[in-house]
């Protein structure tokens, strides 16, 4: 066996390893109470765990086409066509292993060594991970203190900028972008010819009196930008790995490239799986839905109660992100906060714009948020 010290990590690992935030936190214990987690608790509906078992049954157990099951796509095809009002024609629609492989196809598919690629600051941290990894250049665009874009600032970040990433919602900020700020960045990234990656994998989760404002209802948008989407979080199908991307054929087809090379074909039962999710399951989302509604009042009642914390009410998703006043870096108060039972994340893995904040998710049962509020305010207060 080779030894160990002939090996080196490639460049293209060790520039992640080197600018990565995200962090990997220990197990937790039994007495831990956990708010960290992006995942909902929820199992899988049924009709979606017994449409696998069928596929499976059925034979679904060969490769599947490697853009993905036909008659999913079309299904994905008209689903993103009704919401846009364009045609999306043979070639537009790309399932993945996930959006997080969505995600890095697509990324992956655009980034040259060298490109500056503008994300908002805070966000989603495997952004900046796969833009280092393709050797682009981050460019950090911190937000407001009400967590929404700065437009002025993002106006001059986006100059000479090849790609603009965000979520909307936003992980971690749980802010909704208004119709206003969305159409605005359609302006913004044709004044400055910008391609655009939108990832949208919350877009269930609004909880704002206006109606959520996609990307694909803006036609400023149209030929420049692929279209992430995951059955993760609106299904409660973490664990099946399914996602898929939309966009301009030439762009899905330099994405599927990456995606082939790497991944290769979702799993065939899967994928008709989702196509039930998609199709039959619109009740069990807003039952979901309006559970997370219930939950996200209740912890935002338990951390206004908190002197030490100051809260932004978050619009959509299922996070909370508040800031803190204690004069303690992000990273050492999540480590202080463990040893009082109570896991969340620190705000400064989604950025340097993060930093004194705290991530807590809703995306868990109403006795684990009492409990864990209740523990984040006694440790808070212990450090005061």
């Amino acid at each position: 066996m080779m030894s160990a010290k002939l090996f080196i990590a490639s460049e293209a690992v060790l520039r992640v390893e080197r600018t990565s935030l995200r962090v990997q936190q220990p197990a937790s214990s039994s007495d831990m109470v956990s708010l960290a987690m992006g995942e909902p608790d929820f199992d899988t509906p049924p009709r979606i765990v017994q449409a696998a078992v069928e596929a499976l049954q059925q034979g679904y157990t060969h490769y599947a086409p490697l853009l993905g099951d036909k008659t999913l796509c079309q299904a994905l095809a008209d689903d993103v066509s009704a919401r846009s009002g364009m045609p999306v024609k043979n070639g537009e629609v790309l399932v993945t292993h996930g959006g997080t492989a969505g995600l890095a196809a697509a990324i992956l598919s655009i980034v040259n060594p060298g490109d500056r690629v503008v994300i908002p600051d805070p966000t989603y941290s495997l952004y900046a991970d796969l833009v280092n990894m393709a050797g682009g250049i981050c460019i950090p665009m911190p937000c407001r203190s009400d967590l929404h874009w700065d437009l002025d600032r993002l106006d001059k970040a986006l100059e000479g900028a090849k790609l603009f990433v965000f979520c909307n919602p936003g992980n971690p900020t749980g802010i909704v972008h208004s119709r206003e700020e969305v159409e605005t960045l359609g302006k913004l990234v044709n004044k400055h010819n910008n391609l655009v990656i939108a990832d949208e994998a919350y877009s269930d989760l609004v909880f704002t009196d206006r109606p959520f404002t996609s990307v694909l209802q803006v036609p400023a948008f149209a030929g420049r930008t692929l279209f992430c989407q995951t059955f993760s979080k609106s299904y409660a199908m973490t664990g099946w790995r399914v996602g898929y991307l939309a966009g301009p054929a030439e762009m899905i087809a330099a994405a599927a490239r990456v995606h082939n090379s790497v991944n290769g074909s979702v799993n065939s039962a899967v994928q008709r799986a989702a196509l039930v999710a998609l199709t039959q399951c619109q009740n069990d989302v807003k039952r979901m839905y309006d559970v997370y509604r219930e939950r996200r009042q209740l912890m935002m009642e338990g951390l206004y109660a908190i002197p030490e914390l100051s809260l932004n009410e978050p619009e959509g998703a299922f996070y909370c992100f508040p800031s803190y006043s204690l004069p303690i870096p992000a990273i050492d108060m999540v480590a202080l906060l463990r040893e009082q039972g109570i896991a969340v994340r620190p705000g400064s893995e989604f950025g340097a714009a993060g930093e004194r904040h705290l991530r807590l998710s809703y995306a868990a049962s109403n006795e684990a948020i009492v409990e864990g509020v209740r523990r984040l305010k006694r440790a808070l207060a212990g450090l005061n």
